[in-house]
This record gives C-alpha cells, structure tokens and sequence, in this order.
C-alpha cells in the first residue's frame, strides 16, 4: 500500500509539473517597450505553442534592441538584448569588473539549477550551437558561439520571468559566469539575451506563444515589442512570406532560425542579373536567408553583394562622392563608403534598394541606406558606409537582413503559419496608438 501511495504521489507531482509546462498564458494584452542601446556587437546572430494571449513590451535600439523584464524571486529587473538569430536565453549570473549588471541567482528562491541526467538537457539542447556537457557538480553545462566569434558558457536552469504583470515560472535559460568578447564594453551595458528563434528553448516557444511582432522606430531609439496576437485595427498591408522549414542536418543550414527565400534584388527599377539559384542554399544549406533582429546591418554572400555594389555605385554616381581608399572596410565587410559634407542636414535622394523575398517585398530607402561612421572625418566631410555588407568577409554562410532595415516596418513572426511577414509603418507613432506613450 505504501508503493502504491509512493508510485500516486509521483503520478501526481508528475501531472502538476506537466500541466505547469503546459499551460499557457492567460488572455491579456501586455506591450513591452524596446529600447535602441548600445549594447553587444552588430554581427551577435547564433550561427546554428497555441495561445491567444498577447505581451506587449517596449524596447530601446541603437546597435542592438533591448528589453527591460523582471527574473526571480524576488523579482530583479534585467535588460535583454532580443535576438531572433539565438535560441537560448541568458543571464550574466558572475560579478566582473566589466559588467555593470548582473543577475543574482543565489538570492531568488524560485532558481533550480538542471542537472545533466535531466531529460531537457538530453533532449531539448539539441539545436543549440555546441552539444552540452557536464560540469564537475553534475549540473548541464552549455557553451554558446556566436558568429563574431564571441562565447558565453554556464549552467542551465529553471527561473520565473515576469513579463507585464504574469509570472512565467520554470522558464528554461542559461546563468553564465564566463565568456569571451572582444566588445566587454558594449556587453556590459545588458544583462543578457533573450532567444527568440523557432528552437523549444527559445524564449517565444517556452512562453507558448503563437506569435509575436515588434516595430523599430527610425526616428528616435523606441520600439515596441509585442508577444501574441497584435489584433490591432489600424494595422493594414502586412505582407507574408513563408519560412523554409528543413528537418534533416545539414552542416551550414541553422533549422531554427527565421529562414525565408530571398529571390532577387532590385535597385530603382532595375532587377539585379541574377539567377535565383544564387539566392538558394546549396547541398550543404550554405545560403540560406535568415531575418535577425541581433545583427545591425544586412550581409549577402559574395556574389550577390559585388552585383548590388556595382549597380548602386552605377546609380548613385553624380549625387555622392565616393571615398577611395579601398583599405577602409567598416566593420569587417563593407566596403563601399562615400563622403558626405558634415554641413549636410540629410542624405541626397538615393535609389532605393528592393529585397524580393517570395510573396513580400522589403523597401531600403532614405537614411536606411548609409550610416554615418562614428568619429570619422576626411577633411570636413563625414564618412557614410552603405548598410550592406559581404557575408564572405565575416566567415558567414549565409545571408542575414538586419535590424536596421528593418526600422519602420511591423516585423510579425507566426511559428503557428510557419511565416514572416513585413508592412511600412510608423513605429513610433505604433508604440504611442499601442500606449506606450514613446
């Protein structure tokens, strides 16, 4: 009787936990705010579900977009960096001297470390970018890489997020004492990341939400984060995109991530000669397209980059001037600059750049297509890079479409219809009809 007692308990402990895990979040509406920060570097992109409620959050962006939440119990307010590149979330959980914020996970009563015999260590680790291990005190250890050659490593475990008013218990995340960056400075302005790829760690998938939007404002550094359905009446024209969903391993394709097919590139009116292989991932899944809200700017692979180069050079030529010193690379892979009297109050009317994905357009027009460079000058003219780069001087396989073209349009990710889809709004004027009061 007693083992009978014994074998009901655990029945009980296991369908409680069950229900927990399962259950979503109740029917509300919750907008975060997202901040323009800068944060951790441009390039951070990790190369490797039925609910109506609705989050909203605002954010903050300047290189990256951050997002303000509540962890523990009591609860500790910590900055994310939100990245759509990356499945897993995580916190700093070590005091260093170049980290101006970290999570104290010693202090919250609601923190569980996961063992590695646990079944969400065996299991649901598998698509992250290295395989997990285990640390001397038997605890799952995971090491995270990323495409700037950046590292983050620590245990995971189980915490309560707190996102608008709903506590989110047993959320899965990573506390991480060590790693290595060659950008400490801009790392230690946030306290972590928060995943939100396709992956059954990522943030969005353990919330249980169908889907989520956010909107980058390009006039100022506000944004709007919203997790579940929008359900917004003024909100028209979206446009959709299917992702490319791909189940077998392939060595250079990331399942996980947002992938969608870009099919050809337009400056002004004029198609890029291309074919649409070029745009295809090939037999090893290098080449496929991927929306990343956790890099900057926008990077093609190779080709394609030297064919949209040499076409905007073409139209561009007799309204800027050049900058020929075939040295200056910004950031690594883009190498195509001008210069721009400093007088200037704004950008000559450029030709527009055009990406055709299947089904969607996403229009680079304006300010989006040059950034100035910060701190550099060539007499009294400022330095403006064009915001493409080549994938092939960073070592990526793959085309990324940053969050900076991404400024001023709703950005919808539905995992329930397996697509993206892309509508011109003003963001900023978004988060005020969504209340945010940016």
């Amino acid at each position: 009787m007693a083992s009978l007692q014994y074998y009901l308990l655990q029945l009980t402990i296991f369908l409680l936990s069950l229900h927990q895990n399962l259950c979503f979040p109740s029917k509300q509406t919750l907008v975060l705010p997202l901040k323009k920060t800068l944060g951790p570097p441009p390039h951070r992109a990790s190369l490797q579900l039925s609910s109506s409620s609705t989050s909203r959050l605002p954010f903050h962006h300047n290189v990256t977009l951050t997002v303000t939440v509540s962890v523990g119990s009591p609860p500790q307010k910590v900055t994310m960096v939100l990245d759509t590149g990356s499945e897993l979330s995580w916190l700093h959980c070590k005091r260093a001297p170049n980290l101006n914020s970290i999570f104290n996970y010693q202090s919250s009563s609601s923190y569980v470390p996961i063992p590695c015999s646990s079944p969400v260590c065996r299991t649901k680790t598998r698509d992250l970018t290295n395989p997990v291990s285990c640390d001397p005190k038997k605890l799952c250890h995971a090491i995270l890489s990323y495409a700037d050659a950046s590292s983050i490593e620590g245990n995971l475990a189980y915490e309560t997020f707190v996102i608008g008013s709903s506590a989110r218990p047993r959320t899965i995340f990573g506390c991480m004492d060590s790693g290595l960056s060659s950008h400490s400075e801009e790392d230690a302005k946030t306290t972590g990341l928060m995943g939100m790829n396709r992956g059954s760690l990522s943030f969005v998938n353990q919330m249980g939400f169908p889907k989520f939007s956010y909107c980058i404002s390009g006039f100022d550094s506000s944004g709007v984060l919203i997790l579940g359905d929008a359900n917004v009446a003024w909100l028209k024209g979206i446009n959709y995109t299917p992702l490319v969903v791909r189940s077998d391993p392939l060595p250079y394709f990331d399942r996980v991530a947002y992938t969608v097919q870009l099919e050809g590139i337009k400056v002004g009116a004029k198609m890029l000669p291309l074919p649409k292989s070029a745009f295809e991932p090939d037999h090893t899944g290098a080449g496929q397209t991927m929306v990343d809200s956790g890099t900057q700017f926008t990077f093609l692979l190779g080709p394609v980059y030297t064919a949209l180069k040499t076409e905007f050079i073409q139209q561009a030529r007799g309204i800027l001037k050049t900058l020929d010193e075939p040295n200056f690379v910004f950031q690594g892979a883009m190498d195509l600059c001008y210069r721009v009297e400093s007088t200037r109050t704004g950008l000559p009317e450029l030709p527009r750049v055009s990406l055709m994905f299947r089904g969607a357009e996403m229009s680079v027009s304006g300010e989006k297509l040059l950034y100035r460079v910060p701190g550099v000058l060539r007499g009294r003219d400022s330095v403006y890079c064009f915001t493409f780069g080549n994938s092939d001087l960073l070592g990526i396989e793959a085309f990324v479409i940053g969050h900076h073209h991404q400024q001023n349009v709703w950005m919808e990710f539905d995992l329930v219809n397996s697509r993206v889809g892309f509508a011109e709004v003003r963001c900023d004027l978004a988060g005020r009809r969504l209340g945010m009061g940016l």
